[in-house]
């Protein structure tokens, strides 16, 4: 069962989300402009190269950590591995969150397409019905 917080929302709905926004995009449901697509585009490239530049260093949480010998450390060494890395965890989530953010760049991009057809389809239709339609 996804982890639920207090206004129901779950992790797995992030995905879901960007899955519909793709779909919609594809179906030409809503368009964007250059100028909001590349904003769009560089805020999530810019959360891609930070998951990339930290992958080696969140790649770390995937070990069992080095917390000695004690019973306590015996006890908490894999716990705290699996929190990093269980269907639920903070790894597997971060992974989730980047197949979504491709989704959704690749999504803005048709959604970019859309506006440049559909601003092409509206210039056509006026400029053959002219101004006074």
């Amino acid at each position: 069962m996804p982890i639920t917080s207090s206004d129901d929302f779950t992790f797995g709905s992030i995905g879901d989300s960007m899955a519909k926004f793709a779909q919609a995009a594809n179906a030409g449901q809503f368009a964007v402009n250059e100028s909001g697509g590349q904003a769009l585009i560089s805020a999530i490239d810019r959360m891609l190269d930070w998951l990339e530049n930290k992958s080696f260093d969140l790649g770390l949480l995937e070990q069992e950590p080095p917390l000695g010998s004690s019973h306590a450390a015996q006890v908490m060494k894999p716990y705290m591995q699996n929190v990093a890395i269980d269907h639920q965890g903070f790894l597997t989530q971060l992974r989730a969150l980047k197949e979504s953010l491709t989704v959704a760049r690749e999504a803005i991009q048709t959604a970019m397409s859309n506006y440049q057809q559909t601003d092409s389809t509206a210039a056509s239709g006026f400029i053959e019905r002219g101004p006074q339609g």
